[in-house]
């Protein structure tokens, strides 16, 4: 009998919501029309992704010329990085050394080229200094760009996205916030947050693989960095994904109107699955924050290293249970997490990060619990 898939590694992608497939299936059959076409099958398309473009900017309480559509979270956060230092003129960036590995492999390039790139410390939960970045934005001779995660994906931990803002603004740097974790999962008012960029992916928040978003505030000169047709307001040459981009605003739709719903119902899974896994295993840990300072979808247990415990990920895999020991985007690379590398977490330690979703049910959480204590049981 096949066992019962439980997919525990939302952070790393999430299933697409029912609804999302329905908004989807027109655009990948009837629906077909190139934007750029003049007659009415394309002028239909163009009409879904302006919809789509205005219903996303009207949640998020921008303008919609601000909203740019790309491929993913990736091609955002390298868009607004690159373009600060290009038609920006930054010359400094300021981030942390647990971003994710698409900032962190930008900023070495960058740093080749010639630009400062100034690491943050953190604590041993993740947390930056928030009066070292004061500090370091308070000597003005650069241009910077400060370029933050807004959640980190393998353990949770949450920037003050409003007070890196004010920050930010009092020392006229540039912020870039990625918010591929966080978005659809926690409110974000753009019209409120001093921010200059953002970027999201909407495989994070139960829509298609393959499109992202990437504001940027209105009046910031960043120039196409891809060049061929006028899409995207001559910024983001290339036809556009027309299915992908309905998409993505049909997931956030969902996600927005039910959120403090959400937000209620997975908080409570990952508060009953570690009250539970602490008082059945014994010696775990955890890695980066639990409490109100972590987005409430990740969950990142440290396990002893015992027993079955270093099979641990292919033993829960053999059960049809989903889990990650790190970021998925790098789970083909032997090295270990970057992440918990900068925390200092000791090699000996077995780290499984468990990322939950409104799918998920406690019914399913206990034959996970169950899982887990034969395995430190034994």
């Amino acid at each position: 009998m096949e066992k019962k898939l439980i997919y525990l590694d939302n952070a790393a992608t999430t299933p697409i919501h029912p609804e999302v497939i329905d908004a989807m299936i027109p655009y990948l059959s009837t629906h077909f029309g190139n934007p750029s076409s003049q007659y009415s099958l394309g002028r239909n398309t163009r009409s879904a992704i302006e919809g789509a473009r205005k219903r996303i900017a009207k949640i998020l309480n921008c303008s919609p010329a601000e909203l740019f559509f790309t491929s993913g979270g990736t091609e955002s956060n390298n868009t607004a990085i690159k373009g600060a230092v290009r038609d920006l003129g930054v010359k400094r960036i300021i981030s942390s050394p647990i971003e994710h590995h698409c900032g962190l492999h930008t900023f070495d390039a960058l740093e080749k080229e010639g630009i400062e790139i100034v690491y943050l410390n953190i604590d041993n939960q993740g947390k930056i200094d928030y009066n070292e970045l004061t500090r370091l934005l308070s000597d003005l001779e650069k241009k910077t760009l400060v370029s933050l995660m807004h959640a980190n994906n393998e353990i949770g931990v949450l920037l003050d996205i409003n007070r890196v803002g004010k920050i930010c603004k009092q020392y006229s740097a540039f912020f870039h916030c990625d918010t591929v974790p966080t978005f659809g999962h926690l409110p974000l008012d753009l019209g409120s947050i001093e921010v200059d960029f953002i970027s999201a992916a909407a495989h994070k928040f139960h829509g298609p693989k393959g499109i992202g978003l990437l504001f940027v505030r209105k009046g910031i000169p960043l120039k196409s960095f891809m060049h061929g047709g006028g899409q995207e307001r001559n910024f983001r040459a290339g036809t556009e994904n027309v299915y992908g981009i309905v998409g993505l605003a049909k997931a956030f739709e969902l996600a927005n109107d039910n959120l403090m719903e959400d937000i209620k119902k997975v908080s409570y899974l990952k508060s009953y699955f570690k009250e539970k896994i602490t008082a059945s295993i014994p010696d775990i840990s955890y890695n980066g924050p639990t409490d109100e300072h972590s987005i409430y979808t990740i969950l990142n247990v440290s396990f002893p290293n015992v027993g079955e415990a270093p099979l641990l990920l292919f033993s829960l895999d053999l059960e049809g249970i989903c889990v990650s020991g790190g970021s998925a985007c790098s789970s083909g690379a032997n090295a270990g997490s970057h992440v918990l590398n900068a925390l200092n977490v000791p090699s000996d330690r077995v780290n499984i990060r468990f990322s939950f979703s409104k799918f998920n049910t406690i019914e399913e959480l206990d034959i996970v619990l169950e899982k887990l204590k034969t395995t430190f049981s034994s």
